[in-house]
């Protein structure tokens, strides 16, 4: 069993606080990401996970085993590194191969000149040396195996470096950022062979990455962080189109949500942009609230009115199947973006006015203090389906 529960974790850097009380459970077997900008100390959670770092208070448990102060080769936990972290004057079969040698052959037999003398040193690097080119077919790169990393591309020597963890046959893989160093197209087809690997393997992943391309394609379930904190784990989904807060709703999605400053009116109505919109506000008349909507969750409407938001179009690029509108609403101050299809979108041009409706299930809500308000009733019905 390779289940992780952190219990209390926290963690500082002189005055520096990294990580803020973290309690998490992974499953064993799952595929979970720690998704978050740079410096919320994912990667720092990554490391006390292995072994690498030390926290200030809490524990980590792996199998049902507090392994707080046992050293990270005990772990049974191999480790991706960004860099890849390769030795460049050995082979890609020796890269691979270390982690064995290290683990089944004692001092004396790893000696480059009277090591392969020593009984039982033949029969243990044979053994490494199938172990190595199993798992290099698996990974496709079988046919390199005497190269050394300076002639590899980049995916290849992505690929030596899970290798090089996949030999040690581990209960749990930790891989910090392994893509970021890869072009655009390379990292989309790496995020596919590591999800095939995690099926193939059936052991627990855990991913550290800023990119949520990355973390929503490939994982069973998402850890959002910020500031130290976790903000919400859930299945890539449930983060997106129900987030427990504003800081995920806008930190998922790309174009990125559009946020509106509003205040309710009665029956659920809120006044915003210069319109009104039905969203069911389970909120108190004159309150100020936040509205946030997917660019997706818009499209065009002929006339003004209820559920209806009218600006002037700053930019328009096309993207192919779809059309990214960026508007002046009345009363903001940032760009509000809509994505609409370009087979159903007419000739859109800059400075024009465009009305986009609003579907109002689809419109989150927050306090002001960026919660998350639920609506009492969830299943709103769009204003033009209840005539």
């Amino acid at each position: 069993m390779a289940d992780i529960s952190i219990k209390n974790i926290k963690k500082s850097f002189g005055t520096t606080t990294v990580l803020r009380d973290i309690n998490l459970d992974i499953r064993d077997g799952e595929f979970l990401t720690l998704l978050g900008p740079s410096g919320c100390g994912k990667s720092t959670l990554l490391r006390i996970i292995a072994g690498l770092d030390i926290q200030d208070s809490g524990s980590v448990s792996i199998g049902g085993r507090v392994v707080d102060g046992i050293r990270p080769k005990r772990r049974r936990v191999a480790m991706v590194f960004q860099s890849y972290a390769l030795y460049p004057h050995m082979t890609v079969a020796s890269n691979m191969a270390l982690p064995l040698r290290m683990r089944q052959l004692s001092v004396w037999q790893r000696l480059p000149l009277v090591g392969r003398f020593l009984p039982g040193t033949g029969q243990a690097s044979e053994i490494i040396e199938k172990e190595v080119a199993r798992t290099a077919k698996i990974l496709g790169i079988d046919h390199l195996l005497d190269r050394k990393p300076v002639q590899l591309s980049g995916g290849q020597r992505q690929r030596v470096a899970v290798g090089r963890a996949m030999v040690r046959q581990p209960a749990i893989f930790l891989m910090d950022e392994p893509l970021s160093n890869l072009d655009a197209k390379l990292r989309v087809q790496m995020r596919a062979e590591i999800k095939e690997l995690h099926k193939r393997l059936d052991v627990t992943f855990i991913y550290v990455t800023h990119d949520q391309s990355e973390a929503m394609t490939m994982s069973d379930r998402v850890a959002v962080m910020l500031d130290g904190s976790l903000m919400q784990v859930a299945p890539p989904r449930t983060i997106y189109a129900d987030p427990e807060n504003r800081h995920v709703a806008e930190f998922i999605g790309s174009p990125k949500i559009n946020i509106l400053e509003a205040t309710v009116r009665e029956n659920g109505l809120v006044d915003t942009a210069g319109t009104t919109l039905a969203v069911g506000a389970d909120a108190a008349p004159g309150d100020a609230l936040t509205l946030a909507i997917r660019p997706e969750a818009l499209h065009l409407v002929d006339k003004d009115g209820i559920n209806a938001l009218s600006g002037t179009v700053r930019l328009v690029e096309h993207m192919g199947s779809d059309l990214y509108v960026h508007l002046d609403l009345p009363g903001t101050g940032t760009p509000f973006i809509a994505r609409l299809l370009a087979e159903r979108a007419p000739q859109i041009d800059s400075g024009q006015t465009l009305r986009l409706g609003v579907r109002p299930e689809r419109v989150l809500l927050f306090d002001a203090n960026g919660a998350r308000l639920r609506r009492k009733n969830k299943q709103i019905r769009p204003i033009w389906e209840t005539a």
